[in-house]
């Protein structure tokens, strides 16, 4: 990706203005200038996504259910469908895929996606993570990959997903985020300034990492992987943003 295709990205990120009466007309404003160019850029920034998904798709038994139902996958906040690409092979476990987002012109990009990939099974659906069931009425996996510090209702979305989620069903969550000033026991702390500087300096693309996440995740689900890391930030390379990988199961 060109230095010039990079700057737009960032004049997105950091200088444009998200305008929008609710949330999805801000998702649509801060998205729709850079959809072509989305991948590229943050495929250096948002890591841990594909470690996650690779697992979530090996895990799958691959053979039907007792009940014989068909198995389905929810990406929410999935954006351009590029996630999946982590799943391999193994997609092909999965009778329906659907890729949920508020923003429409990275929407577009995943029928292109799955087109070029042969993914007859993945759908791209404009819907709300707090409250949207698959036509099934279940799900087998759900997925959050840099969507939850997105989601204003995020604890919302987390509660949907286990709403939607088979007992002994898993969900993936990849994100930033801060702890909180106390961490449970064997729980990253971060210092005073991490837990300041990037609350800030993600606000203004409306992206809101949180010091809760990880404990509420915790409370609702099993937890099978839990890893907290931090990730390079393109052109700061002294600058590095706290993530998490989480993997839990319904119990």
């Amino acid at each position: 990706m060109s230095f010039i295709k990079d700057l737009k990205i960032l004049y997105h990120l950091a200088l444009r203005p998200v305008r929008g009466a609710d949330h999805a007309q801000r998702m649509e404003s801060f998205y729709s200038g850079q959809a072509e160019g989305y991948d590229d850029f943050r495929k250096r920034l948002l890591l841990g996504r594909e470690e996650v998904y690779k697992k979530l798709g090996e895990d799958h038994p691959g053979e039907p259910s007792p009940d014989s139902s068909p198995s389905v996958w929810v990406d929410f906040g999935g954006g351009t469908g590029s996630n999946l690409e982590g799943i391999g092979p193994n997609i092909s476990k999965f009778q329906s895929v659907y890729v949920v987002d508020l923003a429409s012109s990275l929407l577009k990009i995943v029928d292109k996606r799955a087109e070029k990939n042969g993914w007859s099974n993945v759908k791209a659906v404009t819907a709300d993570a707090t409250t949207w069931t698959p036509p099934e009425g279940y799900a087998d996996v759900v997925t959050f990959s840099y969507s939850l510090t997105m989601i204003p209702d995020w604890f919302g979305a987390i509660e949907n997903a286990k709403r939607i989620l088979k007992p002994g069903g898993k969900i993936g969550v990849i994100d930033f985020y801060v702890s909180r000033k106390h961490p449970a026991e064997k729980l990253t702390k971060h210092a005073w300034s991490t837990r300041s500087f990037w609350p800030v300096w993600f606000s203004s693309d409306n992206v809101f990492p949180s010091p809760d996440h990880v404990p509420f995740l915790q409370r609702h689900f099993q937890t099978i992987l839990l890893d907290e890391r931090r990730s390079k930030v393109p052109y700061l390379p002294l600058i590095r943003a706290p993530y998490y990988q989480f993997i839990g199961t319904k119990v």
